[in-house]
């Protein structure tokens, strides 16, 4: 097992509220166009498939904590050889393609609210990783946190 800190369940757990709180929307909510609609849909299924495929690709590294698994290794390939956090982004695509499509205001701030979360606890992860791994520097130097570099 990692050695974990406070703050590895502090981030882990403020990430499951406010997933909880976006299972539950208030009334609400603001205007989409029409067109707007099936787009954002599809770019909520997009995200829902990006988190699937970048949990097979951790394969036996996974875990819900920033702090790596004392056993795992650091994955570079599969999607993790354009995207540092593939898992963050595809929930982050998620979460906003359904606020949209949803028109809900309280899902929206809480899609805001995770992605600050997602700054901070990647910027912790990062540190932890480049005490794990000596090659996660330049990894992190070709590869961007959220969104691929061109």
């Amino acid at each position: 097992m990692a050695n974990r800190s406070a703050k590895d369940y502090w981030l882990v757990g403020t990430q499951f509220f406010l997933f909880f709180l976006f299972l539950f929307p208030t009334n609400y909510h603001f205007k989409v166009v029409a067109f707007m609609k099936i787009p954002s849909l599809i770019l909520s299924i997009l995200g829902f498939t990006v988190v699937l495929v970048a949990l097979f690709n951790l394969d036996k590294s996974l875990t819900a904590f920033p702090t790596p698994k004392n056993n795992s290794e650091l994955i570079t390939s599969g999607l993790y050889k354009y995207v540092r956090h593939p898992i963050y982004t595809g929930i982050l695509l998620t979460v906003f393609g359904y606020s949209i499509y949803s028109m809900s205001i309280s899902r929206l701030t809480v899609s805001l609210l995770l992605s600050i979360l997602f700054y901070f606890k990647t910027n912790y992860e990062e540190q932890k990783l480049s005490d794990k791994y000596t090659v996660y520097q330049a990894y992190k130097l070709k590869v961007g946190r959220f969104l691929p570099r061109f």
